[in-house]
C-alpha cells in the first residue's frame, strides 16, 4: 500500500473507532489490529491534522438575549447573557469531541 492510502486506512479505522463508541482495545480485537499501532496512528493523524477553522456569521448584537452558537451538523448551543465563559468551553469541548460527533440523539440526552 502507498503512503497516500495508508493514511486514508488508518484515518478511516480511527474516525470508525471514534464513531463506535467502543475503547480501542476493543474495536482491535474485534478486527484483528494491534492496539499499539493503532494508538501510533491516532497520535500520528491528530498531529498532523491541520487547524480547524469555523465560518462565523456576525450579526448585529441584541442587548439583554441569548444568542445562538451554530456548531454545525445541525447542532446549537444558546448562550444568556451573563455566562461562565469556562463553562461554555468545557460544553463546546463535548459537543465538538469525537465521542459525541458519532452518538445519535438518544445516546446523547
Amino acid at each position: 500500500m502507498h503512503k497516500p492510502e495508508v493514511w486514508t486506512k488508518w484515518g478511516r479505522l480511527v474516525a470508525e473507532q471514534g464513531r463506535s463508541g467502543k475503547s480501542v482495545a476493543e474495536y482491535c480485537r474485534e478486527r484483528g489490529l494491534c492496539a499499539p499501532h493503532f494508538f501510533a496512528w491516532k497520535k500520528r493523524l491528530r498531529q498532523d491534522a491541520p487547524a480547524a477553522f469555523v465560518a462565523v456569521q456576525v450579526a448585529e448584537p441584541v442587548r439583554g438575549r441569548a444568542i445562538e452558537i451554530r456548531i454545525g451538523s445541525g447542532r446549537s448551543v444558546m448562550v444568556e447573557p451573563g455566562f461562565d465563559a469556562a463553562h461554555l468551553r468545557a460544553v463546546l469541548a463535548v459537543v465538538e469531541g469525537p465521542a459525541f460527533a458519532g452518538a445519535s440523539a438518544g445516546e446523547r440526552a
